[in-house]
């Protein structure tokens, strides 16, 4: 089977290692919404929406996560560097994946549970190749999930500094990310501050 027949890999990575400091320092991947905390919401998203293997990034409290969540047939990921902010996560996400197979990432963020498989999946099916960019749409706006594939992870990785992640490789590289709309399907809200755990049922 050549290379460009076989089914493309698409991995999918949470980023759950934030500290929510302004949620009063709660680890955000174990906020429970429906029962379950957010960071199983996030590995069930990707893996329903096609994306395979998961890989979990884990910074803040992540024995406490690891303790009380079930990350079973996930690859788990710790970032050391957490508090640096959401650049660190992505580079040790895409890090942990360089030298696999793996074909694209698609990464999903573990504070939006109102994002699930049917936007996971509606961005995975643009994949077209390794150089594709691709990001969920919001009545227009670019949000999350995004994908990124696997020959644009050095750019994507040396320009995720603080708190940016991508947003500046996104930014540069805007005429080739493949929009996808999903605003029928998902809810893009952050869960930030304690005014947004209204959003957690």
């Amino acid at each position: 089977m050549s290379h460009t027949q076989r089914i493309p890999v698409v991995a999918g990575v949470l980023l759950a290692a934030g500290g929510g400091r302004r949620l009063g320092g709660r680890p955000k991947a174990l906020l429970e919404h429906r029962g379950h905390p957010l960071v199983e919401h996030g590995v069930r998203a990707l893996r329903n929406g096609g994306c395979g293997p998961v890989c979990v990034v884990l910074g803040a409290s992540a024995g406490e996560v690891r303790a009380q969540a079930d990350l079973s047939a996930c690859m788990v990921t710790e970032n050391p560097s957490w508090e640096e902010g959401m650049g660190s996560s992505l580079r040790a996400g895409l890090a942990a994946l360089t030298g696999s197979d793996v074909d694209a990432a698609l990464v999903l963020l573990v504070d939006q549970p109102g994002i699930g498989a049917e936007a996971v999946a509606r961005v995975r099916s643009a994949y077209r190749s390794r150089t594709t960019l691709a990001a969920a749409a919001y009545d227009g706006g670019r949000g999350h999930p995004v994908l990124f594939g696997a020959d644009r992870w050095e750019g994507v990785a040396a320009g995720a500094v603080g708190d940016q992640g991508a947003r500046a490789y996104l930014r540069a590289h805007r005429d080739a990310i493949t929009l996808v709309e999903c605003s029928d399907v998902a809810r893009a809200h952050d869960i930030d501050t304690v005014e947004d755990l209204r959003h957690l049922e």
